[in-house]
């Protein structure tokens, strides 16, 4: 009979928010019930949300399940690959320095700036006339 006990980590990047649970097992990998080849088009996004696995050496060792919910494909990659490593973390503790070298335990703090009132956007501004 196959461990069930996962660890859970949460990853968050603009508005979106990534629930991942990781357990031992042999290397499957859903977003959304959908593989990440499919959830993730762009080999850019893919390559983001899984290198906390390829770093750790942890890749095909692992099973990985993830609810990405909110915001675009980027920010929900760049979830990803937070809440993978926060689940990696509490999985195994001595992987810390090579996970924090590597800055995938640092949140994204980056948000969109919001727009004031007066003008077109965050620093748009309305054009200036002379005359």
């Amino acid at each position: 009979m196959q461990n069930t006990a996962y660890c859970w980590g949460t990853g968050r990047r603009k508005c979106a928010l990534a629930r991942v649970r990781v357990r031992p097992g042999d290397g499957t990998i859903k977003v959304n019930e959908r593989t990440v080849e499919d959830y993730f088009p762009r080999v850019a996004w893919q390559l983001s949300a899984l290198q906390p696995l390829k770093s750790a050496g942890l890749e095909g060792k692992v099973d990985v399940f993830v609810r990405a919910t909110g915001g675009g494909l980027t920010g929900q990659a760049g979830a990803v690959r937070l809440g993978i490593a926060r689940a990696l973390l509490k999985l195994n503790p001595e992987l810390r320095p090579v996970l924090k070298k590597n800055g995938f335990l640092t949140r994204d703090s980056r948000m969109v700036e919001r727009k004031k009132f007066g003008q077109k956007g965050a620093r748009g501004l309305r054009q200036f006339s002379k005359r």
